[in-house]
């Protein structure tokens, strides 16, 4: 018996049982489908597109996406201690205050940007900015790039070239601008949430940490959470909790294990054969995602970290590290970023670009013919698609249906065709000039619209950063209320990035540790204040 059960250690769940077993009458059980953090690839910044071909990873199947010709892509998502922060590029972006208001103006009051700043600062510990909008001292470390490669910065100086105003702080409340990326990094090291909140945590008592454990379903009696039921080492096992399970599985992990646990649209359930608990409609519906395109340019010369893959070359880095904790070994690879506007009415930015001095480097990206190339990545900051999470079984081990249904509006394509307009036009400025030799993906470069676009469908992926399957508000899709309790279901919550019901701007780490700050608030019934 548990005070509280925690399903999923990724960003949201990390942070949740950290913040619950600081209280040290509460008994705390922390679940988790991976494996522990103790992986190199994890720790060390360059390394991490290591991860992608590893098992930390859950790979899913995308439905065919008919509004790309009918691929069916893979989607990975995290699965080890840590999740998406163990294995991401550390990109730290929390979005902008538009961002939350507009939550909050959809019916999710005391989610404005006024109500979630204070977390993000609770939880950032800033090597160089403070003030109103920056924290100092929260387990998350937050720093500057140790290194940034020489290609980067002509990057960002050919983005000034082309007109576009230099950013010192893409988390200052304003994005718009070119400029380098803050990272989740500390001594050089990735600072995940596992290694921010857990760490400190597990010589902690009352907390117990199990992994290579898959939740099976959440055990409900008389409208309320009372358990969950998993798989560990052969067997099926049950913990009880007499206080509350929060369910931190992710945008697409939260959603199945509810529908597994007969939560959900009651026709679905039926219709699979799950035993209705609790008819809740919005579960699995309104998952959105940001939609990623490649850019990737041949170089004249050695001119990215390309050369690393070389023998003499891995062996002086290494030394560089061993000796300084900096160099190639402490970049995450994305150094550049750009938030900029995708269409002439946007208010507000619409695409992100992350810039990459090496080819092949990121999942879906191609290595060049000669092995020396550079990558502009860029996606659509602000998506108006949205596609779902359905079961295809009641066998807990089967994959769910998952379809983001990309591509289906077309102001998405349109804004994303703009953005590989303005990423070749960068290109093509005179810092580059001595270092890029021609485009490789797409081949050419694209002088058309119509030709933009349908480069668009035709090679544009997931960015990876799904949310909004469990979506918190008011109306009758609402998954959960304003505190993250499931409607209709006593003792349960979701904390994730599942809960939030537009995807921000930006990269989702952030904003997942935001949301577990708050909800060990709301568990806990504190209210935290900025002072």
């Amino acid at each position: 018996m548990y005070d509280y059960i925690v399903v999923g250690g990724g960003s949201a769940g990390c942070t949740i049982a950290s913040r619950l077993s600081e209280d040290f009458d509460s008994k705390v059980l922390l679940l988790e489908q991976g494996d522990r953090d103790w992986s190199p690839y994890i720790h060390l910044p360059v390394t991490y597109y290591k991860t992608s071909k590893s098992n930390m990873l859950t790979r899913y199947k995308l439905e065919p996406q008919h509004h790309q010709g009918g691929v069916t892509p893979e989607f990975v998502q995290g699965r080890v201690l840590g999740g998406g922060s163990s294995v991401n590029a550390m990109v730290y972006m929390r979005g902008i205050p538009s961002d939350y208001n507009q939550w909050e103006a959809d019916g999710c009051t005391g989610w404005g940007y006024d109500d979630v700043l204070p977390y993000f600062k609770k939880a950032e510990s800033n090597e160089r900015f403070s003030g109103d909008v920056h924290g100092t001292e929260g387990p998350l470390s937050v720093s500057d790039q140790r290194h940034t490669h020489y290609l980067t910065k002509a990057w960002v100086r050919a983005a000034q070239e082309l007109g576009i105003n230099f950013n010192p702080d893409f988390n200052s409340g304003d994005q718009a601008g070119v400029g380098f990326y803050q990272v989740t990094m500390k001594d050089g090291l990735r600072c995940s949430a596992a290694a921010a909140y857990l760490k400190p945590a597990r010589k902690r008592k009352n907390l117990t940490v199990q992994t290579k454990t898959k939740a099976l379903r959440i055990i409900i009696e008389n409208n309320r959470a009372v358990g969950v039921e998993y798989f560990h080492k052969g067997q099926v096992t049950r913990a009880m909790a007499s206080q509350e399970v929060v369910v931190c599985s992710g945008a697409i992990g939260s959603p199945h294990l509810l529908l597994l646990s007969g939560i959900g649209p009651a026709d679905h359930l039926k219709e699979i054969g799950v035993d209705v608990k609790h008819d809740l409609p919005g579960v699995g519906q309104n998952l959105q995602d940001h939609f990623d395109m490649f850019l990737i340019y041949e170089l004249t010369g050695a001119h990215s970290y390309d050369k690393y893959k070389k023998l003499r070359w891995q062996a002086w880095a290494g030394l560089q590290y061993a000796l300084f904790r900096n160099g190639p070994v402490t970049s995450n690879v994305c150094e550049g970023g750009l938030c900029w506007y995708g269409a002439e009415d946007d208010k507000l930015p619409t695409l992100q670009y992350h810039f990459l001095p090496g080819a092949g480097v990121e999942e879906g990206s191609d290595s060049t013919p000669s092995g020396n190339g550079c990558t502009t990545n860029v996606y659509q900051s602000r998506p108006r698609s949205r596609g779902f999470v359905k079961l295809r079984s009641a066998d807990p081990n089967v994959f769910p249906a998952v379809d983001p249904r990309y591509c289906a509006e077309e102001y998405d394509v349109e804004c994303l065709a703009e953005g590989v307009r303005i990423g070749q036009e960068i290109l093509q400025q005179r810092s580059l000039s001595k270092y890029v030799s021609h485009p490789f993906r797409p081949g050419g470069i694209l002088k058309t619209k119509a030709e933009r676009m349908e480069f668009v469908r035709a090679t544009g992926q997931g960015a990876l950063h799904p949310s909004g399957a469990c979506k918190m508000g008011t109306d009758d899709m609402a998954v959960v209320d304003t505190q993250l309790r499931v409607r209709g279901i006593e003792g349960l919550r979701v904390a994730d990035t599942s809960i939030l019901p537009r995807v921000p701007s930006g990269n989702l780490n952030a904003p997942a540790i935001m949301v577990g700050e708050r909800a060990a608030d709301f568990i806990r019934g504190n209210k935290f204040s900025a002072a």
